[in-house]
Order: structure tokens, then C-alpha cells, then sequence
């Protein structure tokens, strides 16, 4: 335990933007049939170094078929809470979820060079105490672990709604669920909160028998995954209000709340409109003590033959922008977009949350497009998992989404990998034609973390001045 606070705790949003740029980057290397164990890459982002894009240090599990998906820190700036925290805890711990296996890893990253498995969670510990099967994602809460979770009990994740649960943050034994009174919830996906506001937002994907094996298009046809956002008292831990964005908005992911806890709004991404195949942003917020969302931002499919397209498209004759992951700058300034079928990533102002403008945009890999990267390789798949650096300047992401999922919109193995582009001071992207991680034959990409915290990861408690 350290004596003071870890230097990479920041009370503020503008502090963290202002810390040492990142040097190493953690991204998760999955086996999509199996039949390798899963790992942990960590890949060298810095520009000055010899080895600047490639990987340095991987943790190969000793386990087959998790399916790694959303990691986290065990703690994060979250830990310097005025009422909950724990300020002297490290930033040490990458607690990293198997979707398929339920089984968790808590990875020792101090000495990144030589990160090492720590402790192993089996998957029977997480059913006996919460209920609940393949978690998902990690969120470090001033006072614990928060993981979500997409099943419930029993074989096939039906047994009752999932939700999610708590870990302790320094023994690592799972501790219990977290809702008290969930309401009308009874599907999961992503959440996030803003501490001394004290509400939490959640969001819905699927049940384990619509993604597991796959997109079910009877499902996606009839309405039937997720299309709904959760507001909760996060101390009372108890869902306070439930807002339905419309049966067609189906599957809505990634929430991403402001940064700057003065602010009581953010962000979620829509897959895709049944109606219309569009992908879409909504801003929610909070007014006269209720809660709000609003469709801000629409992105169309593209027009292509059918001959061009994987089976599960052929009949539209269109590929959707399918959005898969979003990203929000520490400045609250730029949301970033991926959209992952069409092979894009949108980069939008978002300094008037309710009416962002689109600022910059890079075309790579897609269904139709094949866009080559900068350096003229392929890039397989489309930008998918985003992440940012602290000081906004630079914008990461990889291009697996679930393996199952990779295998109906882009048959046949397209390669992982991992690029950068730069950031304008006003706005724009451009790829980085030096940085293209290459990984391991019969792996796939997915989340990255950044050394010291990035985007996705801190909490910050304090208003940026």
C-alpha cells in the first residue's frame, strides 16, 4: 500500500489531461475458435522508443476459450472520493473477464515488462455469489470493483436478469450483486456513473442466446435486443427511471457520460435502426430532476450489391455503419464514433452536447470499402474498440468485435490489429502511417487500456477549474 495517493490519480479531468503522455498501451489478443489461450499484449506507443508499435510483453493464460472483452483497473481516480475512497490504493491490477467462460484474471502490471498473473477467479465463485454469468465490463469504483455482466444463471444465462456485481478491490474475492431494486431492467451491457452526482446510467445488448452463437436475425427483425437506457441512485442502488429510445433502436452500448461531474449529460451509441439500417448518438441528460435522451446524431448505411456482401447483409443491399464503440475526450470535447461495418471512425464536436457537428473522419477496412491502411496493408474488420489518450492528442483503436459476430459480417480471418491517429488542434484525424500493430497468427484485438489511465477508465470527482 503507498503512503500518498498514486501519482496516476487525478482529482480533476484537466490535471489528467495535463499528466505524462502514456508510453505503453494493454490490449487484450483473443482466440476466436478456442484453440490458443487468450492474452495480454502490451505494445510500446512511444514515439521516441526503438521499438515504437510494437509488442513488448504478452501474458498468454493458462486457460482456453474466455473470450476476453471490456477490462479495467482495479483502481482508478475514482479512489480519491471525498465520502468513499480509498486514495492510497495503486493502479496496478488489469482485471480482465472471460465473456465465454465467466472466468475472471487479475493481471500485476507494476512492472509492465514483466506483467504476471496475480490471482485467477473460477467462474464458480462468480455464480455462487451473484447469480449472474460472463461478465463483461470493468468500472474501478471508489470503494470496489464494479463488473457488469450480460447472463444470468443457470446453463444458458436465462435464469433470472443479469445485472451487476461487486469485487473487493484489494483481496479480489467477489462480493455480492449490486442492485437493491432494479426495476423494469432484465438486460445488460455497458454502464457508467458520475460520482458526486450520485447516478449511474446502464444499457442494454442481449440476452447469451442472441450473441453467443452469433446475431440472430429473427431477433435483430423483430425488436427483440436491447434498446433501452437505466438510470439508477447509485448509492441507493436502485433504478430510478427507465427511457425506451424506440423498438428499432436496437442494441444501444457504449455510455459515456461527461467527464466534468459539474455536467449531468452524455452520450450512448445505437447499433442500428431496424427501420432504416442508420446508426445513431444519443444525448441524455438530466432536467427538472427527471431524466431525458434525444437522438443527435444520425449515420446512414451505405448502398452496395449483394454480390459485395456477407450473407447476413445480402437482402439489404446496404451495409449498415453498425456502431460499435464510442469514446468521449477528457476535455468533453470529441466523441469519437466507430463504426465498424462500413469501416469509419466519426469524430464529432460535441462542445454543444445537443448538436454535434462532425469534425474529422478516417476510412479503414469495412465490409464493402476494404480501406488499405496509410502504410498499404489491409486492415481487417473495421475500427472497432476506441481509445483515447489523456491529452486528447492521440486516438487509438483495434478491429474484432465478438468472434462469432467477426465470422457473419466478415467471413474468413482478417488479422488483428491495432492503429493511431493524431489529433488537430481544431479538430480532425489523421492515421499515424508508422503505427500498425501486427499481432500473433489466430488472434484477434479488442479493448486497450492506456498506462496511467485513459478515456475510458477514471471517474473524476472534483470539477475541472
Amino acid at each position: 500500500m503507498n503512503l500518498r495517493p498514486d501519482p496516476t490519480f487525478h482529482a480533476t479531468p484537466k490535471l489528467a489531461m495535463e499528466a505524462p503522455a502514456e508510453t505503453l498501451a494493454f490490449t487484450l489478443m483473443l482466440s476466436p475458435d478456442g484453440s490458443q489461450p487468450d492474452g495480454l499484449a502490451i505494445v510500446d506507443v512511444d514515439p521516441s522508443s526503438d521499438t515504437f508499435g510494437q509488442i513488448v510483453h504478452q501474458v498468454i493464460m493458462p486457460n482456453k476459450g474466455d473470450e476476453f472483452h471490456h477490462f479495467g483497473w482495479n483502481a482508478c481516480s475514482s479512489a480519491l472520493s471525498p465520502l468513499t475512497g480509498h486514495a492510497f490504493l495503486e493502479r496496478r491490477y488489469l482485471i480482465i473477464p472471460g465473456i465465454r467462460s465467466s472466468r475472471i484474471y487479475v493481471v500485476d502490471v507494476k512492472e509492465p515488462l514483466k506483467a504476471k498473473i496475480h490471482k485467477i477467479i473460477e467462474p464458480e465463485e462468480v455464480f455462487a455469489k451473484t447469480g449472474y454469468s460472463r461478465p463483461h465490463t470493468i468500472h474501478c469504483g471508489p470503494e470496489g470493483i464494479y463488473v457488469s455482466t450480460l447472463g444470468g444463471g443457470g446453463k444458458d444465462g436465462t435464469d433470472g436478469p443479469p445485472g451487476i456485481f461487486i469485487m473487493d478491490c484489494e483481496s479480489f474475492e467477489v462480493i455480492g450483486r449490486y442492485e437493491i431494486d432494479r426495476g423494469p431492467q432484465d438486460k445488460q451491457y455497458d454502464f457508467w456513473w458520475n460520482l458526486p452526482r450520485d447516478y449511474m446510467v446502464s444499457s442494454e445488448w442481449g440476452l447469451p442466446p442472441q450473441f453467443e452463437n452469433g446475431l440472430v436475425p429473427e431477433d435483430l427483425l423483430s425488436d427483440k435486443y436491447g434498446h433501452r437506457l437505466h438510470f439508477w441512485n447509485l448509492r441507493e442502488r436502485k433504478n430510478v427511471q427507465t427511457i425506451d429510445l424506440g423498438e428499432s433502436h436496437q442494441m444501444a452500448l457504449e455510455v459515456r457520460p461527461a467527464h466534468d461531474p459539474v455536467k449531468e449529460y452524455g452520450f450512448c451509441g445505437v447499433v442500428v435502426d431496424t427501420t432504416n439500417l442508420e446508426g445513431s448518438i444519443w444525448t441524455w441528460w438530466r432536467e427538472g430532476g427527471k431524466w431525458h435522451a434525444k437522438k443527435t446524431v444520425t449515420i446512414p448505411p451505405q448502398p452496395a450489391k449483394a454480390d459485395d456482401l456477407p450473407d447476413m447483409l445480402k437482402g439489404f443491399e446496404a451495409v449498415p455503419p453498425l456502431v460499435t464503440d464510442i469514446d468521449l475526450s477528457l476535455d468533453d470535447r470529441f466523441l469519437y464514433v466507430s463504426c465498424w461495418g462500413t469501416g469509419e471512425m466519426h469524430q464529432y464536436d460535441v462542445s454543444d452536447p445537443m448538436k454535434p457537428k462532425l469534425a474529422g473522419k478516417v476510412e479503414i477496412g469495412g465490409i464493402v470499402k476494404k480501406a488499405k491502411h496509410p502504410n498499404g496493408k489491409d486492415f481487417g474488420y473495421g475500427p472497432q474498440m476506441v481509445e483515447i489518450s489523456r491529452d486528447g492528442k492521440r486516438v487509438y483503436w483495434t478491429n474484432s468485435l465478438y468472434s462469432t459476430w467477426d465470422d457473419q459480417f466478415y467471413p474468413g480471418d482478417r488479422g488483428a490489429a491495432m492503429v493511431m491517429a493524431n489529433v488537430g488542434g481544431k479538430g480532425g484525424l489523421t492515421l499515424d502511417k508508422n503505427f500498425y500493430v501486427e499481432f500473433p497468427k489466430g488472434y484477434r484485438s479488442h479493448q486497450i487500456r492506456l498506462e496511467g489511465g485513459d478515456c475510458s477508465t477514471d471517474s473524476f470527482c472534483y470539477p475541472s477549474v
